[in-house]
């Protein structure tokens, strides 16, 4: 049973017959790179709010309609920092701060409607408020309005405006915006293909603290796409991705240990690798290591084990994953 490299776009499989299981990562990873970036930046905005003020001392500027105190106070309630969690309450302090002309108060709020937290799902207000957060200057909420036009929720599909929007959130300094739109000039979506400009954008993202874009990137050195192939920096890249809590990036570096290539040959830590990218949710992590399993590389051979990884990468929604399910339930 030969690997396969493996590219997702848009929830499908392309493959090309080469003996390994690399990824970049895209659209079915948006989701949790979207909610870390959020969290990432209220928390930020929380630590660093001048005189540590407390709950209480926002309520009263908010009351006063300070936007910003409206914004901080929700980020508390939002991720239970210093208050009991309580997400109804912080869609009441988003749409005040939002009300407000505080941009980043309409991208959380945005964000509220996109995943029905502490309201009703609601995809279509979720862009409209990304859009007022947009127009607003927020770059986060540029990009969060180009997954929304990339994806075709809330609004009709259209890859062109998910370019145009990525392009604004990464010239706004957003590194997840960059990589996602590396990634469009990557496959020529929406624009015309262009690997060089690609490297330039996942090394952009990656340089600005962005794990998605260093795996993507690795792949990029990795393969010698836009880039003279370096399977060193590819193994640095993922790597980095990797202890940055990307498990595409675990997943790619296990694919550079099974090979042997950038590294030396080391099936055990290849095995340890693809645990904690499919411990961590990554389908294709689940398969690789099925596979391990179902040959005894770098693990005793278990073919009941195998099954259940391979169940579990199906469950992920990765096809191979339910195929070599069904191979092994004959």
């Amino acid at each position: 049973m030969a690997l396969v490299q493996v590219l997702i776009v848009s929830g499908m499989l392309m493959r090309a017959q080469v003996r390994r299981t690399t990824m970049r990562l895209c659209l079915p990873t948006y989701r949790l790179a979207l909610i870390a970036s959020l969290l990432i930046s209220a928390l930020a905005l929380i630590a660093t709010d001048t005189g540590a003020q407390t709950a209480q001392e926002l309520q009263t500027r908010c009351d006063r309609r300070d936007a910003s105190a409206c914004f901080r106070l929700g980020s508390m309630y939002d991720l239970g920092s210093g208050v009991r969690q309580d997400t109804v309450k912080a869609v009441e302090l988003y749409t005040k701060a939002c009300d407000g002309g505080n941009a980043q108060g309409c991208t959380k709020l945005g964000f509220m409607y996109n995943y029905g937290a502490g309201v009703r799902k609601d995809k279509v207000k979720a862009v409209e408020l990304y859009t007022k957060a947009c127009d607003g200057g927020n770059a986060h909420g540029c990009k969060n309005l180009g997954v929304m036009y990339n994806a075709g929720e809330g609004v009709r599909e259209d890859k062109f405006k998910a370019v145009e929007l990525y392009t604004k959130a990464c010239d706004g300094g957003e590194a997840l915006g960059c990589s996602h739109l590396g990634y469009m000039y990557d496959l020529g979506s929406g624009v015309r293909q262009d690997k060089v400009k690609a490297v330039e954008l996942y090394t952009k993202a990656c340089d600005g603290g962005e794990v998605h874009g260093c795996t993507n990137l690795g792949v990029m050195y990795q393969n010698g796409e836009g880039v003279r192939q370096d399977k060193f920096m590819a193994v640095e890249l993922h790597t980095k991705a990797c202890d940055g809590g990307n498990t595409g990036g675990c997943n790619n570096l296990g694919v550079m240990y099974h090979t042997g290539e950038g590294v030396r040959q080391d099936n055990f830590k290849a095995v340890e690798l693809y645990t904690k990218a499919c411990d961590g949710g990554e389908a294709h992590g689940c398969f690789n290591l099925g596979i391990m399993n179902e040959r005894g590389e770098g693990v005793r051979q278990n073919i009941s084990r195998a099954k259940e990884l391979y169940g579990k990468a199906c469950d992920l929604r990765l096809d191979d994953g339910c195929k070599d399910y069904a191979r092994l339930n004959r």
